[in-house]
This record gives structure tokens, sequence and C-alpha cells, in this order.
């Protein structure tokens, strides 16, 4: 089936049936909201254990997503529709503890052939590939997954989680936009030290990078996802090769005020790196309906140990190299409509490094399908107007970006040969209400415009630059 017919039949059916849907998008920092659902309610503390059970609480999530990516003259082009649901089980809390599960299922319903490498490039598909199982790609029916497995203490201000679980953080994300997030595993800890203070952070040991089906310990997770080349050129030999004991993370969040917001996060990997986050958010409120909003932002990453291996050639992380990140972001918001200007500088200190199979990119000029983790010496910048419309359940968003990158062959600060670009996305989203109650949507097109040069190679823009990404998805939760 080509791509132009797989387009139109999958828009018939859309429209047809009134259905425009919500991804799964978050911004890092906030709660998992995976299996949120709004009719969810939790019971109070039972002392009896089989109470607890039979008191628990089931919520469910259907989910399908339609991607097509359009690939600039012979290159090849891709698209798929992968549907998928799964339900999630939490018990009532017993004597301040409750015990939760969660699995989801997958499969194709139809698909170009993205095992195919591109006969010009010989490269394989990028985009598409994500919404099934990314280490096995001929795989791609009865795709199933565990996903949460944990058991959680709550008093009062202190909740402890161990075993597998949704984290939202910086560093540690659940991703945006396949079929699932990424799962950690380990150990976590929140303190509300007071009414303002937040303060979270643990061990974690394995993880389930978003688009695959398995855990991995934190060593066998990267290099999951495509890995570039190393600082002299030749294609990058950790995977396989890390040594690493697992990641301890920390981050504090303190609410000065309801219009000011101060973040701290430590991420340590062991034998890999160091990186740190500062950042403060203030909104100032002009009259009743006006505010302006600031930000401000700051990374500091350092290589730790050997860096993953003592071998140069199969390191992660360079030893003795370092990068440094800060952004700025100011915005002016009323009533439903809001707008901000965002940018990042990622110095020439050294490539800014962080497994993008552990969570995508912290910074304020981020858009989804891009990201700019493995370079330095980059100047971003982001222009953003949303506006919702709350009595219609209707919320859209325009976002246009610039990225100075460095020449796709300095390959020093550059890991994954990607030129500059500009970058367009539009997204429309739609909540359904009565009958229809539960069922959410959205569309999401982008575009990205080369403008550095690819030196008449195509390998520089398959699935990079001069091209389009067409996603339509579908969600229902209970």
């Amino acid at each position: 089936m080509s791509k132009t017919i797989a387009c139109n039949l999958i828009f018939l059916f859309f429209i047809a049936n009134a259905v425009i849907l919500h991804a799964q998008h978050q911004d890092v920092g906030e709660k998992p909201q995976t299996w949120k659902s709004a009719n969810a309610k939790s019971a109070g503390d039972s002392t009896h254990l089989i109470s607890a059970f039979k008191n628990g609480s089931i919520s469910g999530h259907f989910r399908s997503f339609f991607m097509a990516t359009d690939n600039r003259n012979q290159l090849s082009d891709y698209h798929a529709l992968a549907m998928g649901g799964g339900l999630k089980y939490e018990t009532a809390f017993f004597h301040h503890w409750r015990f939760g599960l969660s699995g989801f299922y997958m499969f194709d319903i139809f698909s170009s052939d993205l095992t195919a490498s591109d006969s010009t490039t010989n490269q394989t598909n990028r985009y598409e590939i994500g919404l099934y199982d990314i280490t096995e790609p001929e795989k791609r029916k009865e795709l199933s997954r565990l996903e949460e497995f944990y058991l959680r203490y709550q008093v009062q201000k202190f909740e402890v989680t161990i075993g597998k679980q949704l984290l939202n953080t910086p560093f540690i994300n659940l991703q945006d936009g396949r079929m699932r997030p990424t799962i950690s595993e380990g150990l976590w800890i929140e303190v509300k030290s007071s009414k303002r203070a937040i303060i979270e952070g643990g061990y974690l040991y394995a993880i389930s990078p978003r688009s695959t089906e398995s855990m991995y310990s934190i060593s066998e997770s990267i290099g999951i996802y495509p890995s570039g080349v190393n600082v002299d050129g030749k294609p990058s030999a950790y995977k396989g090769n890390i040594e690493s004991a697992g990641i301890y993370n920390l981050g504090i969040t303190y609410n000065a005020s309801k219009q000011l917001k101060a973040q701290l996060w430590q991420l340590y990997a062991d034998n890999l790196f160091y990186s740190g986050l500062a950042q403060l958010d203030y909104k100032w409120p002009v009259d009743k309906q006006w505010s302006l909003n600031f930000g401000i932002q700051g990374i500091y990453q350092h290589s730790a140990g050997a860096g993953g291996n003592p071998d140069p050639q199969k390191t992660y992380f360079p030893k003795g190299s370092s990068s440094f990140v800060y952004g700025t972001k100011v915005g002016v918001a009323k009533s439903n409509v809001q707008t901000y200007l965002a940018y990042t500088r990622i110095t020439e200190r050294g490539r800014y490094l962080m497994p993008r199979e552990w969570g995508r990119d912290p910074f304020y000029t981020f858009m989804p399908r891009e990201r700019n983790e493995g370079l330095g010496d980059v100047h971003a910048a982001v222009w953003n107007v949303a506006c919702q419309w709350p009595a219609h359940r209707i919320k859209t968003s325009l976002t246009l970006g610039y990225f100075d990158l460095p020449d796709v062959k300095n390959t020093l600060l550059n890991k994954y040969g990607m030129p500059s670009y500009w970058q367009f996305n539009a997204d429309f989203r739609y909540s359904f209400a009565a009958v229809l109650n539960g069922l959410e949507g959205q569309i999401l097109y982008l575009y990205k415009l080369r403008t550095g040069p690819d030196y008449g190679q195509g390998k520089y823009a398959f699935n990079k630059v001069d091209m389009s990404n067409l996603n339509v998805v579908l969600n229902f939760r209970f």
C-alpha cells in the first residue's frame, strides 16, 4: 500500500468518525499521566490485606498511532499504523503500603517495510519503527510489555517506591510520541519537606527505553538507539561495552511563591558522567488577564571514571571531557492564549551527552521529533504560540525553531551528522465529552528544512532534514 493511499484512508477514517485525538507528550517534571483517568479514585487505607486488593482500582488505556514520513526526492518514505491497549491495577492502601502493576500489548495494523534500508544511503527507518520494538524491527505482531510492577509506601509527606515505575524528571523521563513511554526500575523516594519544597531522588538499576519490550541494565541500555560516531569520526563502539553500576538521581523543587519556581537536579551515572541542572521560572502577573513569564536554565556535565570503558573507541563519555548548556525563555500569556521565545546555547566546550534511551532533552527549545543531544557549539531559537478553548475542548499550538549546528563533518561536536535546520510544528488536540468521554486525540505535523551543507550526501538528510512527518493519535483512557 503506497504512503499516499495509506494517508488518505486514515484521514477518511478519522473524518467519518469525527475523531481527532491527544498524544502522549508531557513536559519533563510533570507527574506521569500515562494511565490517568478523570474518574479514577483512591480507596482509603484498609486494615485487611484482602480488602486492600478487593478495593483496588483498575485503569485502562487503548491507543492507536498512525505515522508517515516523507523524505526528499528519491529517498525512501515510510508509514505505519499501530494499535494497542493495556490495563493497570493498583491496590488500596494496606497500612500505608500499596502494590501496582500494569501491562500493554501492541500490534501492527499496516505498515511499509520498516526493515528495508534506503537504496541511496543504506540507512534504515528512524521514526515509524519506534511504534514497535526497535531491537527486533521485523517483529510487529503481538508485542507485549510488563510496564509497572512496584511496591509503594506512603505516609504523610513521605513516599518510597521500589520496582518498575514511571518517572518524569529532566534527565530520566517518559519521552514522547510513540506507543509507550520509558520505564525505570529501582528505588525512588519523594519527600515534601514543606508546602513549597519537594525533594526526590533514588537509585535506578534498569531501564526499558521507549520503543522496546524488555528491561535492560543501565549498561545494556546505552546504545540500543543509533549511536552515531566518536569524536574522531569512527563509528561509536560503546554498545555492549559499557560498565556502570547504575544511576543516582537527586532533585529539589522549591516553589518560593505562586510566581517563582526553582529546580536543582544532579545525576550521577556510575563510571560514565555527572550532569547537573539549575533552573528558575518566574510568572509576573501584570493584571488579572495578562502575565509575563521568564525562565533561565543551566546544565553542566563532566565525565566520571572511565566514561564507560577505558578504551577510547568504546567509551560513551570521553574521559576528561565536559559540556555546558544555558538557555532562557520569555513569554506572554493572556487568558487562553500564550506565546514565548526561547533560546538555548550549547557551548563549544564539548558535546552535550545524555543517552537517548533514558529520555528527551530538558531544553526550553525542545521540539518533538528532533533532539540536540550529541552536539556542541549550538545556537537554538524557538517561537511558540498556543491557544486553547476549554468550552470546546480544543488546544492548538504552532512552533517555529531555528537550530544552528556545527558542520556535519565536524565529528568533534556533531555526533549524528545533523545539519543546521529550520523546524515547523503544527499541533491540534481535541478531548471528547458526553458519550465519548475519555477519548482524546492529536494531529501533529512537522517539517524540517535544511540550512547547513550536506555535501550532496543523502545520509546527512535522510530522516533528518528536508522531510515532513505526520502523526495522528487516538487515546481512550478509563
